[in-house]
């Protein structure tokens, strides 16, 4: 089973001053960024480096997977 980007991927959301704010369909997560100024979608079993890169593109933040 490959490895999870979850982890590693919220603590970095966490230190952007990201915020979770609520449960959203099934596994996802909604959260909020306040350089973007926007709310993400987060699932939480992301197998795929591309998805978290694009999360955190979508929160402002630069790719780091």
């Amino acid at each position: 089973m490959a490895k999870s980007f979850t982890p590693e991927l919220k603590k970095r959301l966490l230190q952007a001053n990201c915020c979770f704010e609520r449960a959203g369909k099934g596994d996802h997560e909604i959260w909020y960024s306040p350089i973007t100024d926007r709310r993400f979608v987060v699932d939480n079993t992301i197998k795929s480096r591309h998805t978290a890169n694009g999360t955190l593109k979508q929160a402002g933040l630069k790719k780091i997977f």
